[in-house]
């Protein structure tokens, strides 16, 4: 069975990604990369094999293309994209009416010209709205709160790292969209130490008495000294005059470029099976 070639279109942070996630594909193969006029300088590491073109039709035999521009740019790229019936995947960072006028010209585009195309295949809008969606569906009543945190300084914590069980801590602080101070606190425990029991022993301390606190524990607090990626916390508590009290918590800590190439790439590997037209990205779509 053929790989089908697939372009990249950007040799930003995203569109290497992408590229390089590509080379290591079964199904997929990279036809090349598409980057600025003047801009055509070898490609890092894996990539220097590969062809650099300033257009997408210098390019042989592209079947799609990963569209990995700038938000603003996004549309104009995909047109011209769909124009020459190349189907595409795109992952701008829109929101409510913007999202929907976007997907609603990629739509008219794509139908057009009778291929495919996927609309917000990256984290958010992508993967997010599809976890919040989830936790809204098993707690139908009750109130969902969503906390990003990029680039949250984390400091190590003598306080917590004093608590019995506790090897190591890092803390970090983060206002709510009403100014609320939150914490955030990653422990690393010793062997046979109970999360639950340094919960209740963080949340008593005077340090943090009175303001919300979200502990959680990781395996090594190397994992996160450096600071990098982005931070996220969903959060779903269901109404109690509703029946008894439930809630659902996502902790995530990634690298959100590297998130959103591989959802552009499993959407990709979803075009052969679409009608033409924009689709919204879903898992399994």
């Amino acid at each position: 069975m053929s790989k089908l070639p697939v372009a990249v279109i950007g040799a930003g942070r995203l569109g290497l990604a992408c590229a390089e996630g590509l080379i290591d594909e079964t199904e997929l193969a990279l036809a090349g990369v598409v980057r600025r006029p003047g801009s055509l300088a070898p490609l890092p590491g894996r990539l220097q094999r590969f062809p650099v073109a300033s257009h997408v039709r210098e390019l042989e035999g592209v079947r799609a293309a990963l569209v990995c521009v700038p938000a603003d740019a996004v549309l104009g790229v995909a047109r011209e994209l769909l124009q020459a019936r190349i189907p595409v995947i795109e992952c701008a960072a829109f929101e409510g009416k913007a999202l929907a006028a976007h997907h609603a010209a990629l739509h008219e585009a794509a139908d057009n010209h009778r291929v495919a195309a996927v609309v917000g295949a990256g984290w958010d809008p992508g993967v997010l709205p599809l976890l919040r969606d989830a936790f809204e569906m098993l707690i139908p009543r009750g109130h969902t709160a969503l906390h990003r945190h990029p680039g949250l300084h984390l400091h190590h914590s003598a306080a917590v790292a004093a608590v019995r069980g506790v090897k190591g801590a890092l803390a970090g602080d983060y206002r709510g969209d009403q100014g609320e101070l939150q914490h955030y606190v990653y422990v690393e425990l010793e062997r046979g130490a109970e999360l639950a029991q340094v919960q209740a022993a963080i949340a008593a301390d005077p340090l943090f008495a009175g303001e919300v606190t979200q502990v959680f524990q990781v395996e090594h607090l190397s994992e996160l000294e450096d600071g990098n990626g982005l931070g996220v916390v969903l959060e779903r508590r269901g109404s109690a005059a509703h029946g008894p009290h439930q809630s659902l918590l996502l902790e995530a800590r990634f690298d959100a470029t590297a998130f959103s190439a591989r959802v552009m790439l499993d959407a990709v590997r979803k075009l052969p099976d679409l009608r033409r037209g924009a689709h919204r990205y879903a898992v399994g779509l």
